[in-house]
């Protein structure tokens, strides 16, 4: 057991016991930091899964294949030790089971950024550490959006329309900026610290003023989406060891609460993508 995880039982309880194998192709730097570079993406196969979703355009196509091809040469430089994305594993150990079985073969077909970018970078390094740290269920609802609108519906107030429309004018935005810039390009309208909190504050923070002495459905959801990015932090940690160079390739919903983590947990220090990034 590592003796950080120690210093992170109050950040993910149920991560703390979890024994991980003795990894062989991390540097060997015993007081060294884990460096952790967080990547938010937008989903490029379009699931529709969140509030408010983003139209990707064809990332099969060949222009974007040769900018995907360009964007890993680029965040090769990073030298990464270990890959982390957004899924949840079963194995002990995290490692993710879609990775497990990656063929380059679909990487012509699967559209999702897992495949286009996580395991085209971990292949193309040889990288075997893919880990899926992901928890999608927990002890308490991690969005429960419903509350929030159940609780704006009894008061007669409407303050969620206009956040929404504020994140649907950003991907409208996004989806117009497709049309001339790159992958990498995009990556780095979507890693910009200033707009992730700006973003983050201007909704999760916004709707903590939905609340009377009975309810406060705006604070259940903010500590909701903080423990699922909390779950996953703890995750990272398990996975890794100092000496560490991590990516960690996630929705850029998350990316507020992983940076922090990242900034603030001891033996942790954020690399920013923007370095690695085509501006």
């Amino acid at each position: 057991m590592k003796t950080r995880l120690a210093a992170l039982a109050l950040l993910a309880l149920p991560i703390a016991c979890t024994a991980m194998p003795e990894h062989t192709d991390r540097p060997e730097a015993a007081s060294a930091t884990t460096q952790v570079m967080v990547l938010g993406t937008y989903h490029m196969d379009n699931p529709g899964a969140d509030l408010v979703n983003i139209d990707a355009d064809d990332v099969l196509a060949p222009a974007r294949q040769a900018e995907l091809e360009a964007l890993v040469r680029r965040l090769a430089v990073f030298q990464p030790t270990a890959i982390m994305v957004e899924t949840e594993s079963k194995h002990p150990d995290l490692l993710d089971a879609g990775y497990l079985s990656f063929d380059p073969e679909t990487l012509q077909s699967d559209r999702n950024e897992i495949t286009q970018i996580g395991y085209r970078l971990a292949h193309e390094l040889g990288i075997q550490r893919v880990y899926g740290v992901d928890t999608r269920e927990g002890e308490i609802d991690f969005f429960p959006f419903d509350k929030v609108q159940a609780f704006e519906a009894a008061k007669g107030v409407d303050l969620t329309s206009s956040m929404i429309a504020e994140v649907q004018a950003e991907a409208a935005e996004f989806s117009e900026a497709q049309k001339t810039e790159t992958i990498s390009q995009l990556l780095a309208r979507r890693n910009d610290p200033v707009q992730i909190k700006a973003m983050h504050n201007a909704f999760y923070y916004g709707l903590l003023e939905l609340a009377d002495a009975e309810s406060q459905p705006g604070a259940q959801l903010n500590y909701g989406w903080y423990a699922r990015n909390a779950l996953t932090f703890g995750k990272i940690a398990a996975a890794t060891e100092p000496g560490d160079r991590v990516i960690v390739l996630y929705g850029s919903g998350h990316a507020y609460w992983l940076r922090h983590f990242a900034e603030s947990t001891p033996g942790f220090s954020l690399v920013e993508p923007a370095d690695y990034l085509e501006n």
